[in-house]
Parts: C-alpha cells; structure tokens; sequence
C-alpha cells in the first residue's frame, strides 16, 4: 500500500475514533443530566447540527429535523427550525458569495415554489401525528437519495440531463423544505448530477436555501409555527448554530467527510424509522 493510502487510511481512522470517543462522551453526560436539562443540551446539540450543515456536513441537517420535532413536536419543530436556519444560513452566504451565481437558483424557483405551497397547505390541516409520520418520511426519503447516488451514479447523472428530473428535483424539494426542513439532499444531488464543481455547488445552495427560506417566514408564521414563544427558544438556541458553523470549518479539515457521512446515514434511517413507526 502507498504511503498516501497509508496516510488516508489513518485519518480514516482517528476520524472514526474521534467520533466514537465524542458520542461515548455525550452518552455519559446524558446519563447523569435533570430532564430538562437533557432536553436543552438536545435542542443545542440539534442548532449545532444546523450550523455544522452549513459548514460543510450537509447530510447533518437530518439529525436536528428529527430531534427538535421529538422535543418540541412535529409541526412546531418546522416553526421553530426555520429562524435557526436563516441565521445559519446569513454566516455561510458571506463565505460563498464569490462561487456560483443565482442563475440556477432561478431555475429551481418556480417547481420550488410549487413544492412550498403544497407543504405549506398540508401542515395547515393536518394533525401532529400525521406530520410525525409525514417528517418521518421525508427524512427516509432524503437518505434514501443520498445512498442511491453513491451506488447508482450512473442512473443518477442520465436523469439529471432531463427537464423532468429538474423540476421533479424543485417540487420534491420544496415540499421537503417547507414540510420538514429537508430539501438539502435533494438538491444537492440535483447539483452534483448536473457536474456542478464543489465550491460553485456550495455557493449555489448557499444561495438557494438563503432565499427559499426567508420566503417560507411569512407561510410559517401564517400557521403560527414562528410565535414570540418560538423566537424566544430560537434565542436559547442560537449559540449552537454559531458553535456548528465556525467549528464545522474546523472539523470539516481534520475528521473525514465519508466517515461521519456513513455514520450520519444510520442515524437518520433510525431516527426517521422512530418517527414513522414509534
């Protein structure tokens, strides 16, 4: 084996130690916590997750989705998500503004749109434990993506060469987003199908997510899923989506991405099963 596969493998490595010793540590402080102290660290372990998804750790994002709509419900986590999101969303655009453009953007808007408006009217009527079940599997749905694409490549980049697939990819998406804050995969799959570099595929989302979501404020607060009482908890919040987006520059340059990608992919597929089944 060459030296840089040698290198590669051992970073591989400490990567996955690194991240056995922080969940082992985690689970212990767990163990000996009040309940409502738990349940804060949770939510603040969940807004380091939405600060981390923009560093870098896309994939991450479905961890706080699940989280948060255990702790403060389904319907209200959609809510109570989106305020931490557009904060997060307001560092990392700064970071990215000199790669990719908003031409793509508009290209996704309209079956964006459409996707949004569809959410929107289905969290209007629907009960609590229909959007557990719906959030659950929007969850699956998006990690089901994600593995597909790194096993079916192939299919993935002869699908992205059609109109359908663009707007398939913009409503699936939007409708994602609005039901479960979890339009990520989806369109970064739609991006990296389309041969998009790396950078310029982060500059667009930066983009992308940015406008999307400022747009949905009003759709949310019509619902009352963003009150004083959520904005008042996004503020307790907060400082996890700081932590997440400035560590996650850190971490992203010293733990590899396939390592926490597997582990982030099991997770998800447990806790959206918890939410769809439990």
């Amino acid at each position: 084996m060459s030296t840089g596969k040698l290198k590669r493998v051992a970073l591989e490595d400490a990567g996955a130690i690194w991240c056995l010793r922080f969940g082992w540590r985690v689970w212990m402080v767990c163990g000996v916590m009040a309940p409502d102290s738990l349940t804060y660290l949770l939510a603040l372990m969940s807004a380091v997750c939405i600060g981390l998804s923009k560093a870098g750790f896309s994939g991450i994002a479905m961890v706080s989705v699940v989280v948060l709509a255990d702790i403060y419900g389904p319907k209200a986590s959609v809510g109570l998500a989106l305020p931490l999101l557009i904060a997060a969303d307001l560092m990392a655009y700064p970071a990215f503004i000199k790669h990719g453009s908003w031409k793509p953007v508009w290209r996704l808007l309209g079956a964006t749109l459409v996707g949004v408006m569809a959410g929107w009217w289905m969290l209007g009527w629907i009960a609590d434990p229909v959007a557990r079940k719906v959030i659950g599997g929007c969850v699956l749905s998006m990690v089901a993506l994600q593995v597909s694409r790194r096993w079916h490549p192939e299919w993935f980049d002869r699908c992205a060469q059609s109109r359908s697939f663009g707007l398939g990819a913009g409503v699936l998406g939007g409708f994602a987003t609005m039901m479960a804050n979890a339009a990520g995969p989806v369109i970064q799959l739609y991006l990296m199908a389309r041969k998009v570099p790396k950078m310029e595929l982060i500059g667009i989302g930066a983009r992308f997510f940015l406008l999307i979501n400022l747009l949905k404020v009003p759709l949310n607060a019509n619902l009352s899923l963003i009150n004083g009482a959520s904005l008042m908890e996004d503020l307790r919040l907060l400082p996890g989506v700081v932590v997440g987006v400035l560590g996650g520059r850190w971490l992203i340059q010293h733990v590899p991405q396939k390592v926490f990608g597997w582990m982030i992919v099991a997770f998800a597929v447990l806790a959206g099963l918890r939410l769809v089944i439990w």
